[in-house]
């Protein structure tokens, strides 16, 4: 099998180590100079495309599959829909009107579609509620992949992420030193990010359908914070309700929002497939942190 990667980032170049270790064909497409050297470093194909650009995805060899795991980098929502919407429909086209098209598409999305459910669990069947216009860009793009089979021929799975953690990006200091918020949080490593698409692929799973890509322990922030101080030998940190957090006259609206958003994400139907992660709470996920923390 041979996969794109288009946006081959952070989940995108651990996606195609996994791919080619088993013997599968990688291709890692990006923008940068720098983001192809990462790709080359990691051990397969690169090639440098904007996704954004139907004429420069020419240079993208044939796939079986696609991979949309495209970011923003921390922009706000006309950056979104120029990448999830714009781009994703310059790639359905360009890659549909090919004459060895891909068979499947997987986009990769985020849990924030769900909005704000007061801690309650929220899976797949679960009505979206987009909180910021960030959001509702995602939803829109959630739609526009899982309809490609129809309007494309080519057949969509919405892999939805919880927060992303891992190599670089433990942000250990963030929770050892606080003050930490109260609410909750939904975690995956990116190795289990990268290892559930993986697997959907290989399978030959959930297509036309949406599933969350999440640990089996939503952990309140709390807990999470002082089980991190307790592993690293430290002071617990000081804690926050919400309501004295949202009380700073200098907060962001964007902000605010964040912090009112409290859910837990299911991941009974990843597990129901038959995914076994890697990383199946932040206990096993964070040991390597903790580990290079105390030393």
């Amino acid at each position: 099998m041979r996969v794109a990667i288009l946006g081959c980032g952070y989940v995108g170049i651990e996606l195609g180590r996994q791919l080619t270790e088993v013997g599968h064909d990688a291709v890692g497409v990006r923008r940068s100079t720098d983001g192809l050297a990462a790709i080359e470093a990691a051990g397969f194909e690169a090639v440098e495309a904007d996704i954004t650009d139907g004429e420069s995805l020419a240079a993208v060899p044939d796939a079986d599959a696609i991979v949309f795991a495209a970011s923003t980098g921390g922009r706000g929502a006309d950056a979104a829909r120029e990448i999830y919407i714009d781009g994703l429909r310059t790639v359905l086209d360009h890659f549909a009107a090919r004459e060895s098209p891909p068979d499947r598409l997987v986009y990769t999305s985020s849990t924030g579609v769900h909005g704000d459910h007061d801690g309650d669990w929220v899976d797949e069947s679960t009505p979206l509620d987009p909180t910021t216009p960030k959001t509702e860009v995602l939803v829109e793009a959630e739609e526009l992949a899982l309809a490609a089979g129809e309007t494309h021929g080519i057949d969509g799975t919405v892999a939805r992420f919880a927060g992303l953690y891992g190599p670089d990006r433990y942000r250990l200091e963030r929770y050892l030193s606080g003050p930490v918020t109260e609410g909750y949080l939904n975690m995956v490593h990116r190795d289990d990010a990268a290892g559930a698409v993986r697997f959907l692929l290989e399978e030959d799973l959930a297509r036309g359908a949406v599933v969350q890509v999440v640990d089996d322990e939503p952990v309140s922030k709390w807990e999470f914070a002082d089980w991190l101080a307790e592993q690293c030998r430290v002071p617990e940190p000081p804690k926050q309700t919400k309501a004295e957090r949202l009380a700073d006259p200098d907060l962001s609206e964007a902000a605010k929002r964040r912090i009112r958003t409290s859910k837990r994400c299911s991941n009974d139907r990843l597990r129901e497939l038959g995914y076994e992660p890697r990383y199946p709470t932040f206990r096993a996920g964070y040991r390597a942190a903790v580990d290079g923390y105390r030393a």
